[in-house]
């Protein structure tokens, strides 16, 4: 699938994937919730380093390193219309005149900033939530889920394995129509045929699904048990990083030492309590990595 544009788990020898699913989807949880709560850039740049060097020690990081072709598509409109329609920034770098029902076009400083600050706080969501579809278990991860409702978990468990699916299906459908004489596989009504044909196979596998775990009962299916493996070092590494990277997160948030205004004047904290703060935070999320003791495949 490296090269069908989906990002698919592969069980790589990594701490991560070492470590069950759920301490995995915890430690990418608390990054999240990290960049979510934190807006200066210093403490997102820092989120963003970690991820990368994690993708890395990892084994995923040439896959991270094309998702980031499609984070910059995503990042740079953001920038660019936040600096278009904010007039909250008295720091003016540019006059475009009167736009009419926009209003004077001042463009500023802070208005740039505050988009840029934005669009890397996104752009590291995006690239966390593709470092855990990388490295944490899909599977394993429903599986724990089956204690809460087997049949929903069965469910999308089924739908994430025709991910793949259909793109072969795409793949072997678009190279069948490019082979087809005096056809164009390039226009509009070649594209809706495509689509038709994926949508059509899909169905039609869709009932041969259904049909096949009707007979062999999983109508009947119950709750599973809670029995499941101890806890690993692996585990309890990802766990705790994830709990270091959520408190410090909430402490400069609440201490306000990593605190970031862009209105009506560009204010940050960059100081040396803020500087300390983004090392720990690095450190905490790389920390699990250092151990690889017992990583196999």
């Amino acid at each position: 699938m490296s090269g069908s544009g989906l990002f698919i788990y592969r069980r790589l020898p990594s701490p991560l994937h070492a470590a069950r699913a759920g301490a995995g989807a915890c430690w990418v949880l608390a990054l999240t919730a990290a960049a979510v709560l934190l807006f200066n850039p210093l403490a997102l740049l820092s989120l963003l380093v970690a991820l990368l060097v994690a993708a890395a020690c990892a084994g995923v990081g040439r896959e991270l390193s094309r998702a980031l072709r499609t984070v910059a598509f995503v990042a740079l409109p953001i920038v660019l219309v936040n600096v278009l329609v904010s007039r909250q920034g008295l720091t003016v770098f540019a006059r475009l005149g009167d736009l009419g029902p926009f209003g004077q076009g001042d463009l500023t400083v802070e208005a740039l900033a505050y988009g840029a600050d934005i669009a890397l706080k996104v752009s590291v969501v995006i690239l966390l939530a593709t470092l855990g579809s990388l490295a944490v278990d899909p599977d394993e991860l429903l599986r724990s889920f089956r204690r809460l409702s087997f049949r929903s978990a069965l469910t999308v468990s089924l739908a994430l394995r025709m991910i793949p699916l259909l793109a072969a299906d795409a793949r072997r459908l678009g190279e069948a129509q490019r082979t087809r004489p005096h056809s164009s596989a390039h226009g509009a009504r070649a594209r809706i045929a495509l689509l038709a044909a994926i949508v059509a196979s899909s169905l039609d596998r869709a009932m041969d699904v259904a049909a096949t775990l009707e007979v062999r009962g999983f109508a009947s299916g119950r709750r599973a048990g809670r029995r499941g493996r101890p806890l690993s070092r692996h585990d309890l590494a990802f766990v705790s990083s994830a709990v270091a990277v959520l408190a410090l997160a909430l402490a400069g948030r609440l201490s306000g030492a990593l605190s970031f205004d862009a209105y009506p004047l560009l204010t940050m904290d960059a100081g040396t309590s803020a500087i300390l703060f983004c090392v720990a935070l690095v450190a905490a999320a790389l920390l699990p990595f250092a151990y690889r003791r017992g990583v196999e495949r």
